[in-house]
């Protein structure tokens, strides 16, 4: 029975009635050991009526093993992974240990999770209890997580109970468990031993904190002069901190040993057979003795404490001896992964044979995905080795594996470890630099990734010194490493970095090696080399080509089992379709690549995500967003010297000027841009930003700056030969004097349609200007609907006031059907579009298919509609054109 809780279970009662009706969610139970977390979840079981229970809970003992507590919670839905997409299948398999060679990737273990549980949440909804969480296994956790923030629209709740201040990050609604009100502490104790006097009571209820265990423990082990007040409370009281430390030591040596067993394996059968073996064939007996302490009891598969401090208690109790030798006789009883800890846990100084075993669980996690649990053994075998480059080695290892599970400051610490045991070992520490480099490129100073990477002469160290000067805006570096490059034998990436390199410094050689690189683009296979033809591309001024490969590399990467770098890869997807005028689907690509990199810890593709969702605001016209999300990006890039999205964050707070129609500020702010200084004067982001900067001269009527800024457009541009390029140009020359007639020729060369709306305005605000409304009305009418289509509403009340102005007062243009969806629902219907079942739509935005299935129920009725075939057939009617004016 509960006490004094009914808060606690009011709270849980609404997340199980808001999963029930579709609205799911998250909660954790957060409050210290013997607070009532447990039973709370007990409660949380017992009041879902027909919603289905899962459970799992961590083990300290476990705590190092990849996804001991995901096998526990979704082994009873194994059955269940025939619904999944094939990736998402593949992964939880191999993390479930029922297939080797998963896609070892996080994020597809956590999407496999959420589509496990959608499905066990069918028919009447699911509650998913996690208990002690504080000692969940690391990969278990992030995939547990990565479910938990996604369940907006599913009948699943899930509680987690953890102790203290251990993080549950990304779910925000916390109940805090304290001690009970003075009047549940009272009724718990007369629960259990009738009324007492009131000063006893009192002193018990404030010398425990109320806490429910501290009360029934304690109390139990004063005497009843003690209790009735006819002696005083015993100072301390019994059983102090510990709680359970008298029950322990009152244990036999065989039960004590015995009890080790238990807490540190949990299998039943292990447990007798490593039982009998210590304590001289008498383990049954020592079992009996233990379950007979109240300690714990034996169950059908194990032995379960009756409380988590219990388990604490009999571990450090123990003596150094008896857990190695515990270690050494599990060690001669397991295999795999449990094999390897227990020989870890039994060694004394080196061993190269216990760190090769360790190594190995370390593979089998990493191949699993799960990177923590393959960094932990890593780390420790390291401990192990005799030799200083095996060290190294495995310091070296346990860093990526690290990074890639989402903690860049334990990979940081392992890789300065590894640095300092390298020694003389050349090439060794040149993969050490490159790692270091990459580490700071994803979350730290882009400068210092220069520094380090550009020491080596590889042609992989030079392109990631070349992406990271790139990054930053160093062009100095850049033509350097170009320079560099070309001493490389031919090949895809030595011509798309020595071609940007040289392209830069003006040598008349770099935009043939460019050529060159981008004729190789269909031998292409990951999306790295799709980012590097795109970088070739914008190095071209053929940014719209750049904009089409950055969408194909985020295809690839969807599907390649390498979703770890998606995040990334999402950066100039996201950028690709808002310049392309998708603004919706770029919003729904920058929330999911904010979403993932968040997750995965790179704090320099976070600001990215911010800045293209700053500027997809300016471009709405919605003026605190733009300035909050700038302001982040801000807070991360500046510092971190990466110029790209320090400068694209800038861009977001112009646009918003010259959205609005502030041309003065515009021109102010992008002069700014162009200017040397922090934040400032990255090359990409200035010529890429030259055609608005020009407009923004011309509002504010600085011709001499418009032309200016012109002059060095057309230098830039001089190498690109795509229809869009030609067209951006022509239309800059429009404004700065060549007129109509360059204004036409931009409308003839325009493959993207959101930017020839933007000429068209210009040009049909120049006609109407010259008295000629007729004509003008065409071209405003054409920009309007297009504005409106986009969701750029400053741009579509500028064009409509001046349709009006020029005569034409008629209704709005009629609205694509399609603008009733939301980002994620107009992505869905994309897919369909293409011809993408559920589970492969699914697979690709890491959702269930039951989820994908929900969207598009939701989507039928809005547009009238009733099957995939009508869908696919409005959207291929309403589709623009994929195309893209740059990227920034």
């Amino acid at each position: 029975m509960l006490y004094g809780r009914s808060a606690e279970v009011s709270a849980l009662d609404e997340a199980i009635a808001r999963a029930h009706d579709g609205f799911g969610g998250a909660v954790v139970l957060r409050g210290e050991a013997g607070a009532g977390k447990t039973a709370l979840l007990e409660t949380a079981a017992a009041r879902g009526g027909a919603m289905r229970v899962l459970r799992t809970s961590g083990a300290e003992s476990e705590s190092d093993l990849a996804f001991a507590a995901l096998h526990q919670a979704l082994w009873p839905m194994a059955g269940l992974l025939g619904a999944l997409p094939e990736p998402q299948s593949d992964a939880v398999r191999a993390a479930l240990g029922q297939a080797a060679g998963g896609a070892g990737d996080r994020f597809l273990v956590g999407a496999g999770v959420l589509s496990l549980l959608v499905e066990a949440a069918i028919p009447d909804g699911l509650i998913c209890l996690i208990d002690d969480f504080h000692w969940i296994d690391r990969a278990s956790a992030d995939a547990l997580l990565f479910a938990a923030r996604r369940l907006g629209t599913e009948r699943i709740a899930m509680v987690f109970a953890v102790r203290g201040d251990a993080p549950v990050k990304g779910v925000p609604q916390t109940v805090e468990v304290r001690g009970l009100p003075e009047a549940a502490a009272a009724e718990l104790l007369e629960s259990r031993h009738g009324p007492l006097p009131g000063p006893v009571r009192r002193e018990l209820i404030t010398l425990t904190g109320a806490n429910p265990l501290a009360l029934k423990e304690i109390a139990a082990r004063l005497t009843p002069a003690q209790l009735a007040g006819r002696q005083a409370l015993p100072d301390p009281l019994p059983g102090g901190t510990r709680l359970f430390g008298d029950r322990v030591s009152g244990l036999s040596a065989a039960a004590r040993l015995v009890a080790l067993v238990a807490v540190v394996e949990t299998g039943l059968d292990v447990v007798l057979r490593a039982a009998e073996r210590l304590a001289a064939g008498a383990g049954a007996a020592a079992l009996a003795e233990l379950e007979d302490s109240g300690l714990a009891e034996v169950s059908g598969t194990g032995v379960r404490f009756r409380h988590p401090l219990m388990r604490s208690a009999i571990h450090e109790a123990a003596a150094a001896a008896d857990l190695r030798h515990v270690h050494a006789v599990l060690a001669e009883l397991t295999e795999g992964d449990r094999r390897a800890w227990h020989l870890a846990g039994a060694a004394l100084g080196w061993s190269e044979e216990v760190a090769a075993a360790l190594v190995a669980a370390a593979g089998r996690a990493r191949d699993r995905g799960g990177y923590g649990a393959a960094a932990t053994a890593l780390a420790r075998a390291a401990e192990l080795s005799p030799g200083p480059r095996e060290r190294a080695v495995r310091l070296k290892d346990a860093a990526v594996a690290a990074w890639l599970g989402g903690r860049p400051g334990q990979a940081e610490s392992l890789l300065a470890e590894a640095r300092e045991g390298a020694g003389g070992d050349a090439a060794l520490t040149m993969e050490i630099a490159q790692l270091r480099g990459r580490f700071e490129l994803n979350s730290g100073n882009a400068a210092e990734a220069v520094r380090i990477m550009a020491v080596g002469d590889s042609m992989d160290l030079l392109a990631d010194a070349m992406e990271a000067a790139s990054y930053v805006g160093d062009t100095a570096a850049m033509a350097e490493l170009g320079r560099r490059a070309v001493a490389h034998t031919e090949g895809f990436l030595r011509d798309a970095v020595a071609g940007i390199g040289l392209t830069l410094e003006g040598d008349a050689a770099g935009p043939g090696l460019l050529r060159r690189a981008l004729l190789r683009v269909d031998e292409l296979e990951d999306a790295a080399g799709y980012l590097w033809a795109a970088a070739a591309a914008g190095a071209l001024g053929e940014t719209d080509l750049a904009g089409d490969l950055a969408t194909r590399a985020g295809q690839v990467a969807r599907v390649s089992g390498m979703a770890g770098q998606l995040p990334v890869v999402l950066e100039f997807v996201a950028t690709a379709d808002r310049l392309a005028g998708r603004l919706a689907r770029s919003q729904a690509v920058s929330e999911e690549g904010l979403a993932l990199a968040r997750e995965a810890g790179y704090e320099n593709t976070v600001a990215a995500h911010l800045a293209n969702l700053a500027v997809l605001a300016a471009l709405r016209g919605e003026e605190e967003p733009c300035e909050r999300q700038a302001r982040e990006a801000l807070a991360i890039a500046l510092p971190h010297r990466v110029g790209l999205r320090a400068g694209v964050a800038a861009y977001a707070l112009a646009m918003l000027d010259l959205c609005l129609g502030r041309h003065e500020a515009a021109h102010d702010r992008f002069r700014a841009i162009a200017a040397a200084g922090p934040g400032a004067g990255h090359p990409t982001v200035v010529w890429r930003t030259l055609p608005d900067r020009i407009e923004a001269a011309v509002g504010a009527g600085d011709e001499a700056a418009a032309r200016a800024a012109l002059q060095v457009y057309e230098r830039s541009a001089q190498h690109a030969a795509t229809s869009e390029s030609r067209a951006l140009l022509a239309r800059c020359r429009g404004l700065t004097g060549s007129g109509e007639a360059a204004l036409l020729d931009a409308l003839r060369l325009h493959t993207n349609p959101f930017e020839a709306a933007r000429t068209a305005m210009l040009l049909g605000e120049r006609l109407r200007r010259a008295q000629r409304p007729g004509e003008a009305r065409a071209q405003l009418r054409l920009a309007w609907e297009t504005f409106e289509r986009a969701g750029a509403r400053p741009w579509a009340r500028r064009a409509q006031e001046e349709l009006r102005a020029a005569g034409e007062s008629g209704a709005a243009p009629p609205s694509s059907v399609l603008d009733a969806l939301t980002p994620q629902e107009l992505r869905i219907a994309g897919l369909v579009a293409d011809g993408l079942s559920s589970k492969q739509i699914a697979a690709q935005l890491f959702l269930s298919p039951r989820t994908v299935e929900y969207h598009l129920y939701k989507i039928y009725p809005k547009l009238g509609i009733g099957s995939r075939t009508e869908l696919a057939r409005l959207v291929v009617l309403q589709k623009a054109p994929v195309a893209g004016d740059g990227m920034l």
